[in-house]
């Protein structure tokens, strides 16, 4: 007994001190810029972001889709930028360049060689001022992410799990669309409408500039003043949806028919915002129960019992309510039912039974392992300091992270595993062949 506990010291007190501290500086502009500066001069590159804090989730419901299409549109021209040109510049000049929505916000960023940085700080300066919103790339752009959504959702086998999912899940919060949108609406929309969306939302008091990588400090705020300042203030207000979904108080249960051959069982459980203290609890819970091929949930039903192709958990960390979704596609001739028993077994075992030592401290190594991982490259760090000023109001966050997974318990996860994964709350979805469909 004494020696597991000497390991178990060991091993904790190592997890600990194994966070490399990041340093940085912030400040804000006069117009509401936030921004924030990393120095790393460990690898002549740069990773410039800009964090704007708009998503899915503040468009109207007849309108959806818009968020997106703008991560699309911004890289279309600007006035000092010609139609096309943007990835043409970045590329030429030994960057790379991409954008990502969801529901909470719009990130953009390139990666440059950091003699490349002022570069960097012009383009995103032209997008935030100069964009244009004109029919040539407004119509370019309504054929290309209608595009999208016919390959991802449309045309993709379990393509729509996410939108039949939320939109079940939530009746009256926002996030009862997701971020991809509707086609019907961005044919529809006009381009006053996309203009006012861009000059409400794609303003300087609404977004967070984040550098991080070989620069130097002062040189870095000499060109952000240059090319930032004068970038007028955003006139509208920046507000943002203060609905809290009811709680459900019985199972949603429904069936979706898709163009697939195997069935698939989905259960979904609402999980608090992702700043709520137990949020570290359920993220390890969802590695506990499937991170990696040797997790519970894979290793039960694809390794051990061969009912499943695939199976996993993934925990939606929102900035309001989020999703916690267990799923899991079924092996040939094997019954979606009994699949769903599987499933629920490793639900209800998490809930009944601590977890062993051993596998704690598993759990806790790989936690390590992705933290520190996250903070290896500059384009990590630079997402990271975003995310925490903007959802935690905190930048310092990113130094403390690993400390506060480290602090939760084996009870704490079996705490979370019973308060939110509650069959009375969730959304249980079958996906089965549209061939099966009567």
């Amino acid at each position: 007994m004494i020696k597991k506990v000497i390991v178990l010291f060991l091993v904790t007190n190592f997890i600990l001190v194994a966070q490399k501290k990041i340093d940085f500086v912030e400040y804000n502009l006069d117009n509401g810029l936030h921004v924030i500066l990393h120095q790393d001069d460990s690898t002549p590159i740069v990773a410039v972001t800009v964090f704007y804090h708009v998503g899915s989730k503040n468009e109207q419901s007849d309108r959806t889709g818009f968020a997106h299409f703008f991560e699309h549109l911004m890289f279309e021209g600007t006035e000092n930028i010609p139609t096309g040109d943007y990835h043409k510049i970045v590329s030429s000049n030994g960057g790379t360049n991409n954008a990502t929505t969801n529901f909470d916000r719009t990130y953009y960023y390139e990666i440059f060689p950091s003699n490349q940085l002022e570069l960097g700080l012009w383009m995103e300066s032209e997008r935030m001022l100069h964009l244009l919103v004109d029919s040539t790339g407004v119509e370019t752009q309504r054929k290309v992410v209608k595009e999208e959504r016919k390959m991802r959702l449309d045309n993709q086998p379990y393509g729509s799990l996410l939108e039949e999912t939320f939109k079940r899940a939530y009746t009256k919060h926002p996030y009862n669309w997701t971020p991809i949108g509707s086609a019907q609406y961005i044919d529809m929309a006009t381009i006053d409408e996309f203009m006012n969306f861009y000059k409400h939302y794609y303003v300087p008091n609404n977004a967070v500039l984040t550098i991080a990588g070989d620069i130097d400090i002062d040189d870095a705020k000499d060109m952000i003043e240059k090319y930032f300042a004068d970038i007028p203030k955003g006139e509208q207000e920046i507000t943002f949806p203060d609905i809290v979904e009811p709680k459900k108080t019985e199972e949603v249960r429904d069936t979706v028919y898709d163009n697939i051959q195997l069935p698939m069982v989905l259960l979904s459980y609402p999980i608090p915002k992702q700043t709520d203290k137990d949020s570290y609890a359920i993220d390890m819970l969802t590695t506990l129960l499937s991170g990696g091929p040797s997790a519970r949930i894979p290793k039960r039903l694809v390794d051990k019992e061969q009912k499943s192709v695939f199976a996993s958990s993934i925990p939606f960390a929102l900035e309001d309510s989020g999703q916690f979704i267990v799923y899991s596609i079924a092996n040939v001739g094997v019954g979606i039912d009994d699949v769903e028993k599987s499933l629920q077994d490793e639900i209800d075992k998490v809930q009944a039974e601590l977890i062993s030592e051993n596998e704690f401290q598993k759990l806790q190594n790989q936690i390590e392992s992705r933290i520190v991982g996250g903070f290896s490259t500059v384009a990590g760090i630079a997402g990271s300091l975003s995310n925490y000023y903007v959802y935690y109001g905190n930048t310092n966050q990113i130094n403390n992270e690993l400390e506060n997974y480290m602090a939760v318990t084996r009870e704490d996860i079996k705490r979370v595993a019973n308060e939110y994964l509650d069959s009375n709350t969730r959304v249980a979805l079958y996906y089965l062949p549209k061939a099966e469909k009567k």
